[in-house]
């Protein structure tokens, strides 16, 4: 098939191009400026911000599925975290219209878009299905923001149903080039000793393997399921579990324990919330109906050590 790939260059997009051109399929990537080291069958670019041109793009592709891998952009030298979070969520609201627009007067047939499994209210059961609420309302206001970006990117997309939409949640990713590398940056922060434990630990991460991730997008792009899937591993795991783990794997310092409200100020909301209030990710469905399992069914077997 021909398929359009945009976000060939980021963390999901470098594992997924190999896989779908082994796959046989044709993969035009998708960019926003030179990309001298993609391998892809084609290279054309556009800015997803831009209407026009992201419908050229696809207009002179004329792809069967289109793939949107599309995430946070790269900082600007000068920017602050909240400005790179606002034009993030710029990228999912505007662009992803833009790029289903395009896709619908280009005939496309499919498209699968990526987000994420992390985006859910913390209620209810520890953990949760595709049909949980999204926190839409979270207390930080950047939070907030990126979780109705999400809400909007999904809705957009799953409005298309003339191109047989399918939403891909992945759980935080880890493996080669993420952040939970050992060289990634909370790798990084946990090799110093510089990610502490906050509160109880007993918040919920749903991890997965970059290349699972991947692997869901390709079946994702030749299967016939509709909707919204988690794409996460088999063991939603507390902070107090991952993080020591984490460090013990790194051979790096115990991390510290600090309360809440320290966590918060040193840390940044989000990433308080996460150690002690965020949910875990069901895969049931992803399995039952789309056929996908992860290879790496636990983080602890998957990290990706110096």
């Amino acid at each position: 098939m021909r398929v359009l790939l945009a976000g060939a260059t980021g963390v999901i997009g470098r594992e997924l191009l190999p896989l779908l051109r082994k796959a046989d399929h044709h993969v035009t990537a998708l960019v926003r400026g030179p990309a001298p080291d993609l391998e892809a069958d084609a290279v054309v670019a556009a800015d997803l911000l831009d209407a026009p041109a992201v419908a050229a793009a696809v207009a002179t592709v004329r792809p069967e599925v289109v793939v949107h891998q599309v995430t946070a952009l790269r900082p600007v030298s000068g920017d602050t975290r909240w400005e790179v979070f606002e034009r993030t969520a710029e990228v999912r609201r505007v662009g992803t219209a833009n790029l289903v627009d395009a896709a619908r007067e280009a005939g496309v047939r499919r498209i699968v878009a990526q987000s994420i499994a992390f985006a859910t209210a913390p209620e209810g059961d520890s953990v949760l299905g595709e049909d949980a609420p999204l926190y839409v309302d979270a207390p930080d206001a950047t939070w907030a923001t990126t979780v109705q970006a999400v809400a909007d990117l999904e809705r957009t997309v799953l409005q298309a149903g003339e191109l047989a939409p399918i939403v891909l949640r992945y759980g935080s990713l880890y493996g080669q080039h993420t952040l939970y590398d050992a060289y990634g940056a909370i790798g990084q922060a946990v090799h110093l000793g510089r990610l502490p434990l906050v509160g109880d630990g007993a918040g919920l991460t749903s991890f997965v393997h970059v290349r699972d991730a991947a692997l869901a997008a390709v079946l994702a792009v030749e299967h016939a399921a509709t909707g919204v899937f988690n794409i996460v591993d088999d063991e939603p795991s507390p902070a107090h579990s991952w993080l020591p783990g984490y460090a013990e794997l790194l051979k790096a310092p115990e991390p510290k324990r600090i309360p809440v409200e320290l966590g918060e100020r040193l840390l940044g909301w989000y990433a308080a919330y996460q150690q002690t209030r965020q949910r875990g990710a069901d895969n049931t469905r992803a399995r039952t109906q789309l056929g996908w399992q992860p290879t790496v069914p636990s983080w602890r077997d998957g990290v990706c050590l110096p």
